[in-house]
């Protein structure tokens, strides 16, 4: 079978309402995603505690990703954090315009 070329940038219009997720590769160990996210943010008293680590990037937008200790990371295009597993986190800002395009890999 031919390798399948496709592009992280090509988002389809238009976006839908909620974040969308791709998965664009996954074994049993380890899952990479794309993620579009036009203003999408964790509701307010809900954290991420994930049982993995997640290694992310923002390839394009602006996003703000905040810790349950208060520390608070403004990314841009190229920024990419590791995540530790059971490290409780939540998105508070992402931009609609440009689109945040991010790329994460679970494992």
């Amino acid at each position: 079978m031919p390798p399948v070329l496709d592009n992280l940038f090509q988002l389809p219009k238009p976006l839908p309402e909620a974040e969308l997720f791709t998965t664009l590769f996954a074994t049993p160990h380890l899952r990479v995603e794309r993620i579009v996210s036009t203003g999408q943010t964790t509701p307010p008293g809900q954290w991420y505690d994930q049982p993995q680590a997640e290694w992310v990037v923002l390839l394009q937008g602006r996003a703000t990703l905040t810790y349950e200790d208060g520390a608070a990371l403004s990314l841009g295009p190229g920024d990419y954090v590791l995540i530790p597993a059971h490290v409780r986190h939540r998105v508070d800002f992402t931009s609609c315009e440009p689109p945040c395009v991010w790329l994460a890999v679970h494992g």
